[in-house]
């Protein structure tokens, strides 16, 4: 059987592939070659450049050549790559060798290719490697998809700001607020996920097997290869990597900062999925509608069914999305002494686990873009629930010295079906003063609100 969007094992190479174009080339395998070959050839040009008499500094037309062979790195060369390795079983050193070969032909090249991977393990690469790919896949997936959902619940929001809505706490009816205060709330949670999330910094090592430089010392003690590896990585491309050196490490990198990475993108996604859950119980009870769409089937035999599917679709694949990372970051820090395997294999599954992340993003914003607001069914269950004034007439008879006040509302609507024209009689009958009176009397389940407009709209 051949391998197609059809016999995919998982469904992000097949039923949802073309939802995940941006991050494919990024966290696939094809991107982790790529990334190995930047890394091995940036360390490349800059020990041409530390002025070493046995590998004299390259020509500008040489490092060119040598850059153009990753901005151009295509899946061509990955194949290429994959072929080799099939001959050592072994992937970085396959990279070693694809680039080494490609050096062949230009003299000064040729004549300098053991200084490719020089004094490195495999580590130094791949560390490096994974850096790049979450740097890569933070700043174009995860932290765009999340900022188009903070931006549509923005809109909503303020477009809904001064929509009075039931509050429901417990399930029951409560203190009324409006429709976008509720999405204001999640707007500034994300916005706080999503600053954790940017705050995390992606650290790298490059210094040797068990991360004291011992080789790079052998062939030449009196250089500073801990201040060149921090050059080398901490210098933006394309002279550098970009990163943030992690000066202490055994032979792999400690793994911390991916922890807090995928802990701060698991918070986030932990938001999104509890804002899924309440929009999908508006919209099970038609505070909000769902636009149609020509030619979909909401059941096979009840066909007045509009789902929430959107919804339900992102919470779905929020939780395997953050089962995932939560293993991600309590596995990844754990190394037994000087280095396991077991990180190796766990690590290929970066682009699954935010895969999932950014397939939830688009189904948010799809069940986002799908909704409108039923206003009519809004104020009708706002209207239905004159018992929810209760608290605001205790609590003014508490400021005016009325003894009894919280038990005095409390055996007037607790469990009762309360109407406007009960709570007017016990206003009236209130020893308060007349303007305190008016205004209660003035007051109605929509417009007990408190500052929910303001709220919302300054977001």
């Amino acid at each position: 059987m051949n391998l197609s969007a059809l016999t995919a094992l998982s469904p992000l190479d097949g039923r949802y592939e073309k939802k995940l174009t941006a991050l494919r080339p990024i966290a696939s395998e094809y991107g982790y070659m790529h990334r190995r070959v930047q890394v091995e050839i940036t360390w490349f040009i800059a020990l041409s450049q530390a002025g070493f008499t046995e590998f004299p500094a390259l020509s500008s037309d040489d490092q060119g050549y040598l850059l153009d062979l990753v901005n151009q790195f295509s899946e061509a060369d990955a194949q290429s790559i994959k072929d080799i390795e099939k001959v050592t079983n072994h992937d970085v050193k396959a990279v070693e060798y694809w680039i080494k070969d490609k050096l062949k032909g230009r003299a000064a090249l040729e004549a300098a290719s053991e200084f490719v991977h020089f004094a490195c393990t495999s580590e130094d690469i791949n560390n490096t490697s994974h850096a790049l790919q979450l740097q890569a896949a933070r700043e174009q997936v995860v932290l765009p998809g999340l900022k188009q959902v903070i931006a549509r619940l923005r809109e909503l929001a303020h477009a809904h700001a001064e929509v009075s809505m039931l509050s429901r706490t417990h399930g029951q009816t409560a203190s009324p607020t409006t429709v976008g205060k509720e999405l204001a709330n999640v707007v500034a949670r994300l916005q706080h996920a999503v600053r954790n999330i940017e705050a995390v910094p992606m650290r790298a090592k490059m210094n040797g097997a068990v991360g004291n430089y011992n080789a790079h010392l052998s062939a030449w003690p009196e250089f500073d290869w801990e201040a060149f590896s921090r050059q080398v990585i901490e210098t933006p491309a394309p002279k550098g990597l970009g990163l943030t050196f992690q000066p202490y490490s055994i032979q792999i990198e400690p793994h911390d900062y991916m922890a807090e990475l995928f802990d701060a993108v698991a918070r986030a996604n932990t938001i999104l999925i509890d804002i899924s859950r309440d929009i999908w119980g508006y919209i099970s009870l038609g505070f909000f509608k769902q636009k149609l769409k020509d030619g979909e089937i909401g059941s096979s035999t009840m066909p007045h069914k509009v789902n929430p599917i959107d919804f339900e679709n992102a919470e779905g694949n929020l939780g395997i999305a953050n089962a995932l990372l939560r293993h991600l970051s309590e596995k990844l820090p754990i190394s037994r002494w000087q280095r396991d395997l077991t990180d190796s294999t766990v690590l290929r599954n970066l682009g699954v686990a935010l895969g999932y992340s950014a397939l939830a993003y688009n189904s948010l914003m799809v069940g986002l873009n799908k909704l409108e607001l039923n206003a009519e069914t809004i104020a009708d269950d706002l209207d239905n629930a004159w018992e929810v004034l209760a608290e605001p007439i205790q609590t003014v008879m508490r400021r005016y010295g009325v003894s009894g006040a919280y038990e005095a509302l409390k055996a007037v609507t607790r469990g009762k079906t309360v109407t406007a024209a009960d709570l007017h009689g016990l206003i009236e009958s209130l020893d308060i003063p007349a303007e305190a009176k008016t205004q209660l009397l003035a007051l109605t389940p929509a417009s007990y609100i408190g500052k929910a407009v303001e709220l919302a709209k300054r977001i």
